[in-house]
């Protein structure tokens, strides 16, 4: 396992361009503590700080930095959150909410997936990240209501079900488009209805489940 001094040169570099776009200096000094050549193979260590998404297999994909720098930003977290990382995927993300909140909740759909990312967050210390397989309904409404909610992967539409698993306040940030190029999408739940706000446009693996995509 190469160490995280390693890429140290590469890191600082990426943390710079990020924050030259994203003025949100706990979101970056967090991305600046998280090595992300750890959740990508090996032979990927050399682009994980690159400002690019990679490939984790299985038809998934590790985000792209600014992206995650964004939906993250968006979410205004203090640190005392209780929040839903839909997608595990390399467990990337989890790591960064695990750095800005109290406790995470995330949930993949893939086995494989699962269990790799629970053993990265697991050797990194992180106690705080609980990793689920997702069910049949979208996200992990065993464990809401939630502060806030990430969704890494792109929906035709907001889906109900996860903006009832929020806190009245709760935000919401996910990718909403066709399977190709979504917008993505701030959602705040207030009393009797929601706020939404449009971030950027971006492109992600299609979110599979009820209000979502099928397999196909």
């Amino acid at each position: 396992m190469e160490p995280f001094e390693s890429y140290s040169f590469k890191n600082d570099a990426l943390i710079k361009s990020i924050e030259a776009r994203i003025h949100d200096k706990k979101v970056t000094e967090a991305m600046a503590r998280v090595p992300r050549h750890l959740f990508v193979d090996s032979e990927q260590h050399p682009l994980a700080y690159e400002d690019a998404p990679l490939s984790i297999g299985c038809g998934q994909t590790i985000s792209q930095p600014y992206i995650v720098a964004l939906m993250t930003s968006a979410l205004d977290l203090t640190g005392k959150e209780k929040v839903l990382d839909v997608g595990t995927g390399s467990g990337y993300q989890a790591a960064i909410l695990a750095e800005l909140s109290d406790t995470v909740i995330t949930v993949e759909r893939i086995p494989e997936l699962s269990q790799k990312a629970a053993s990265v967050l697991n050797s990194l210390g992180y106690t705080n990240v609980k990793v689920e397989i997702a069910g049949n309904k979208l996200g992990y409404p065993e464990e809401a209501p939630y502060d806030a909610i990430l969704v890494a992967a792109g929906a035709p539409e907001i889906p109900g079900s996860l903006v009832a698993q929020l806190n009245t306040g709760g935000r919401l940030v996910i990718p909403i488009g066709n399977r190709l190029q979504q917008e993505l999408i701030k959602v705040k739940k207030m009393e009797n209805d929601i706020e939404t706000k449009k971030l950027g446009g971006c492109r992600f693996v299609s979110l599979i489940g009820n209000e979502a995509w099928s397999e196909e």
